[in-house]
């Protein structure tokens, strides 16, 4: 692989951050995490939201740079 490359996502931090992250947004937003109140649930959806469009922006300009 050259250099200039962008590696596969599943081989970057980028990827493996955001599925972590996406994970626990999950489980909070599912109440497996702290269902004690409603506001819960929403910042987990939120953290969710955020991680993936984090991983989708981190890829696209790691592809345009190539």
């Amino acid at each position: 692989m050259n250099e200039d490359e962008p590696k596969k996502g599943i081989k970057t931090t980028e990827f493996w951050f955001s599925a972590v992250a996406a994970m626990v947004g999950l489980l909070y937003a599912s109440g497996l995490i702290a269902p004690d109140t409603g506001g819960d649930k929403m910042l987990g959806l939120v953290a969710t939201v955020l991680a993936a469009m984090g991983y989708t922006v981190s890829r696209g300009m790691a592809k345009k740079k190539a």
